[in-house]
């Protein structure tokens, strides 16, 4: 009997600082433990909002994920970070919020929570309440940790907030008493009922923006942060690029592309006529998707993308890394996106040279493939926590 396969967990997040404020008082941080079956992430609402509550809420992250990757007892790990939080001058007392997520991915998981917002468990379209216990400080008597323990099961979400999110449009007319959990919940479950494979990088923002609408004239009262979970059968992709050094290997090139279980992209002029051409299949280039100076995408049958090589590879690179959103759809963030929302990627680089990229003139943004390409695997893997394969040919 073929053995199961680990579930990837798709982790992510949307976060809004308060308004007014240059910084999130709140942080998300998730890490992959070294063997890389066990993901640990924590979301922690400093005092306050700005720098002071970012400092907080940073150092009490940091300090979580440090105790859990090395497996320190869970009600020392509390005592320790709340030793050491620094003291606020205008309240008197040091004091940050978390929840954690120690995650296993063949399916055990553990919850522990101090004073944020109930994390949700979404199962099967409803809300599931798993078991829990409580465990309290000698030290900090007003401290409470609750920690649960359950198997998770495909298609699972584990959804955390910052208390901005329940307490949105708190005092106002509309909304009295603030967002609330169950309402929250409710939003939540309509969302995934509609879109059961939503990401959990477009659940959070769907969330978070929901939470903005119920804020006086959408401003943030406090910061507001979500972030999602997604236990999930791998989504694959393969993402072939450059032309194969020797050209006798061009149809086995191919049909790495052909055989592959999940999506396809190919980034590269010669490269899709290298595929279009021992395929047997057309390709066809769009001119109306040329924007904001991008090349234009083409299309080829039982391929997802397609596009030009080395200036599109260059600029995916920043979108991933977050210093170059474009407002409009362009190659490169077709595919970023298509990056982004898969989970186990294999990149197959050819190691022809094109002489077309030795241009000294050429800006030098515009890298050899071979290194573009070893900064996006870097970048997924650090930033997105993917699992990915980089081979040459």
């Amino acid at each position: 009997m073929k053995a199961q396969e680990p579930l990837f967990l798709d982790v992510d997040y949307c976060g809004k600082r308060k308004t007014g404020q240059f910084v999130c008082g709140d942080s998300f941080f998730s890490r992959k433990v070294p063997d890389k079956s066990r993901v640990v992430s924590v979301l922690s609402d400093g005092l306050g909002s700005g720098v002071k509550a970012n400092i907080l809420s940073s150092m009490t992250a940091s300090m979580a994920l440090r105790f859990m990757e090395g497996d320190m007892e869970i009600l020392r790990s509390a005592e320790v970070i709340m030793d050491a939080l620094p003291v606020c001058r205008e309240r008197g007392i040091s004091y940050a919020t978390f929840t954690i997520v120690d995650a296993v991915l063949h399916g055990w998981t553990r919850v522990i929570e101090m004073d944020n917002p109930p994390f949700l468990l979404v199962r099967g379209g409803s809300i599931v309440t798993p078991g829990k216990r409580e465990m309290a400080s000698s030290r900090w008597k007003d401290r409470k940790i609750t920690v649960n323990e359950f198997f998770a099961r495909p298609e699972d979400r584990i959804i955390l907030f910052s208390d901005g999110v329940t307490q949105a449009g708190m005092g106002s007319w509309a909304n009295p008493t603030g967002w609330g959990g169950e309402k929250c919940a409710d939003f939540i479950l309509r969302l995934l009922r509609d879109r059961p494979g939503m990401s959990s990088r477009e659940l959070s923002k769907r969330i978070v923006s929901e939470a903005l609408i119920r804020e006086p004239h959408e401003r943030a009262g406090d910061d507001v942060t979500c972030a999602v979970m997604y236990f999930r059968s791998p989504r694959k992709l393969i993402v072939l690029s450059g032309p194969p050094f020797d050209g006798g290997r061009d149809g086995e090139y191919a049909r790495m592309l052909e055989t592959f279980p999940g999506k396809k992209a190919v980034c590269g002029g010669t490269t899709a006529e290298i595929v279009a051409r021992e395929l047997g299949r057309e390709l066809v280039t769009d001119l109306a998707t040329a924007r904001g100076g991008m090349p234009p995408v083409s299309s080829m049958d039982g391929v997802d993308l397609v596009t030009e090589g080395i200036l599109t590879l260059t600029l995916a690179s920043k979108i991933l890394d977050g210093k170059d959103i474009p407002r409009q759809k362009t190659s490169a963030s077709r595919l970023a996106s298509l990056l982004v929302e898969s989970d186990r990627i294999r990149f197959v680089v050819g190691t022809r040279v094109n002489e077309a990229h030795q241009d000294p003139t050429l800006p030098v943004e515009l890298e050899m493939r071979r290194n573009i390409i070893r900064t996006i695997v870097r970048i997924l893997e650090e930033k997105y926590l993917k699992e990915v394969c980089l081979s040459f040919i």
